[in-house]
């Protein structure tokens, strides 16, 4: 639990508001839509694999937070 100007926060109070201020709803939604339309292409499978693993990292926080 931390502390800040004499109250105290915990985890899910710190964790919402860092959300809204660094990581937006808006960009939430884009980076979900940005996952649900990734495919391969052009791309070698070493570079998909590594923006499929970042985008299933922000997916899977959004899911968690619905």
């Amino acid at each position: 639990m931390l502390v800040a100007r004499g109250v105290a926060v915990d985890w899910e109070c710190f964790k919402r508001v860092f959300l809204e201020k660094y990581f937006p709803e808006s960009v939430r939604h884009a980076k979900v839509a940005e996952f649900m339309r990734l495919h391969q292409g052009g791309m070698s499978v070493s570079d998909y694999a590594m923006r499929f693993k970042h985008l299933t990292r922000l997916y899977s926080q959004a899911i968690f937070e619905a």
